[in-house]
């Protein structure tokens, strides 16, 4: 809330555009790039249709007839690299939570997109603090199995761009071991027998609908992510869960394994670089809130980038709501060591790059025309857009609390209803 009413008293112009234009040009006092063209001060970006078209200095030859958008800041879109948004209205009431299927018969095969709801309220409060698609992962209910991610644009429109099964999704460390019955080195086989009945579909289940572990139908839907034909993303923390990890990725290296959490990971992050395998990290876990965190810092983020550990940042402990909150993590980062280029890349190019997520994360001719424009510092918590663009349209700047601060903001006191009269 606090952020909003700064934003719209700020000092900036936002010229009137309409819902939808063909053709932007934005104009940036700082414009970060996330490319080699790195950081341009007094910056332009032609944008047509869905596409960046050029980008450059002020002298940039830029169309007669487009609608202009300055601001004192512009990036590219955010990406929230593990979230929960749009899968759950409110947690407590189950019938609006999508999360999780813990009586479900399948595990690997659940697939989340089934369950998003783009109407979500969350998705509007996300969006409007500078994130424009959303890596949605589903929660584990009886196995470690979570099922099927998805990434989707943070429109909020019913025709919203979602690409369904990107990952497969797994717990292992202490939450897969109490799902694997009890101990790690269990999660641990569950797993290898997994991947191993995945790999022998649909042979495997020709005399038999069951497998060692899966289900004909959850073989199926794990067959890719076992083949290395789609990122399996693990969610682990402690160092040794990493090793684990690690292990298996050097027996079958055809894996594409990304890890998520991974709070001890600088203990081990000359092997992630080495292994090449990416980690998803809430880049301000210091103090330990279970025994497989005991060596969380804040200053993880620092520590790996040192490594050359490719990283992203995200909310991981509360990615339905709160997925928003990584641009406040990263800039954390920033004062524990990170340095200003790597925390923006961790919220933009990284998660592109880790979901292959091709064009995005980057303002760069031929990009996809995600561009938010702020009043300030994008990692400083009292900035705030003032423009976004998804896929070269323009969203709304609104949410519900938005419009509740608005309908109460000028309120006529005639209109009040009498609370007390004295007698």
């Amino acid at each position: 809330m606090i952020r909003s009413l700064i934003s719209s008293v700020a000092a900036i112009s936002l010229a009137t555009a309409p819902a939808i234009a063909e053709t932007f040009v934005v104009r940036g006092e700082t414009v970060w790039t996330g490319t080699a063209q790195g950081t341009i001060e007094n910056g332009v970006i032609v944008i047509e249709d869905d596409r960046i078209v050029s980008v450059g200095g002020a002298s940039l030859e830029v169309p007669d007839d487009a609608t202009e958008i300055s601001a004192p800041w512009v990036t590219p879109g955010l990406i929230a690299a593990f979230s929960r948004t749009g899968l759950v209205e409110v947690g407590a009431e189950d019938s609006t939570n999508d999360t999780m299927a813990a009586t479900s018969p399948f595990s690997a095969a659940l697939n989340a997109a089934d369950g998003f709801n783009p109407d979500a309220t969350a998705i509007d409060i996300t969006r409007i603090e500078g994130f424009t698609r959303l890596v949605v992962a589903p929660n584990t209910g009886s196995s470690l199995f979570a099922g099927q991610g998805f990434i989707a644009d943070a429109s909020g429109d019913l025709d919203s761009e979602v690409s369904e099964r990107a990952f497969a999704f797994i717990k292992l460390g202490e939450a897969g071991a109490g799902l694997a019955g009890g101990s790690r080195q269990s999660a641990m086989t569950v797993l290898r027998a997994a991947l191993d009945d995945a790999r022998g579909f649909p042979a495997r289940y020709l005399a038999h609908n069951e497998g060692a572990v899966l289900s004909r139908v959850d073989a199926q839907s794990f067959a890719p992510a076992a083949r290395g034909q789609q990122l399996l993303v693990i969610q682990a923390s402690r160092a040794s869960d990493l090793n684990a990890i690690m292990d298996l990725s050097e027996e079958d290296p055809s894996l594409k394994i990304v890890i998520v959490g991974a709070d001890e990971a600088w203990r081990v992050a000359p092997r992630l670089a080495e292994l090449q395998i990416p980690v998803i990290i809430n880049a301000f876990s210091n103090l330990p809130s279970s025994f497989e965190q005991l060596a969380a810092t804040s200053e993880n983020a620092a520590r790996l980038a040192d490594a050359g550990v490719q990283f992203a940042i995200a909310n991981v402990g509360d990615g339905s709501h709160q997925a928003r909150l990584a641009t406040q993590l990263a800039g954390n980062a920033v004062a524990n060591g990170l340095s200003f280029d790597d925390a923006l890349a961790a919220l933009t190019s990284a998660p592109a790059d880790i979901f292959g997520l091709t064009g995005y994360g980057r303002i760069a001719p031929g990009a996809r025309a995600d561009v938010v424009a702020w009043d300030g510092d994008p990692l400083e918590v009292v900035s705030a857009p003032v423009a976004i663009l998804i896929g070269g349209e323009q969203a709304s700047l609104e949410s519900r609390q938005t419009r509740l601060r608005d309908r109460y903001l000028s309120l006529d006191e005639a209109e009040r209803p009498r609370a007390y009269s004295r007698p």
